[in-house]
């Protein structure tokens, strides 16, 4: 298992944020306590035609997020950061097994990776308040959050269980370790 502090941050983009999301500022503050405490830190950047294209204004990511000088970039096309992309050659060639997950959108792009890096054996940390979504027809952001968090603490993986932490608690763990 790694030793160190990773944090993958997912589809924190302009072109995203366009659709109003729950809580903007506090979960970009949580992310930003994490990306400065992390030794490592992964971007996962959305790609697709209609304003997210690479390079273009909307595959930024947000001015307010910090990113460290040596931060690590995974473009993706799907809502599952692993899909079709080198997250996974990325991970085994920096000596990663282990990190803590946040960013945007709970339902889709963060949980598609949560479930398939766990399928991968990767043991992961999600930081239930480090990650937001917008209101949907069925449900409105805030339920849709603790839907998620609580799916994800109850995930049945026998040999690599889940764990959903809040933000403060994974920064007092890596002070003490």
């Amino acid at each position: 298992m790694s030793e160190k502090r990773v944090v993958m941050v997912v589809d924190m983009q302009n072109g995203v944020f366009e659709t109003p999301r729950h809580q903007r500022e506090k979960c970009v503050s949580l992310i930003n306590q994490l990306t400065q405490a992390a030794d490592k830190v992964i971007f996962i950047q959305h790609t697709e035609a209609g304003g997210l294209e690479e390079g273009s204004e909307g595959f930024a990511l947000l001015p307010e997020l910090h990113q460290p000088a040596d931060a690590l970039y995974v473009t993706k096309t799907a809502c599952d950061a692993f899909y079709n992309t080198g997250l996974e050659t990325l991970l085994r060639d920096q000596g990663i097994r282990e990190f803590v997950i946040c960013g945007c959108a709970t339902d889709y792009c963060v949980d598609a990776t949560i479930k398939n890096g766990v399928s991968r054996g990767y043991h992961i940390t999600v930081a239930e308040d480090a990650h937001t979504t917008s209101n949907r027809p069925a449900a409105e952001a805030q339920i849709l959050i603790n839907h998620h968090n609580d799916v994800w603490r109850n995930f049945i993986a026998p040999a690599n269980p889940l764990a959903v932490k809040r933000t403060e608690t994974i920064l007092e763990n890596w002070k003490a370790n």
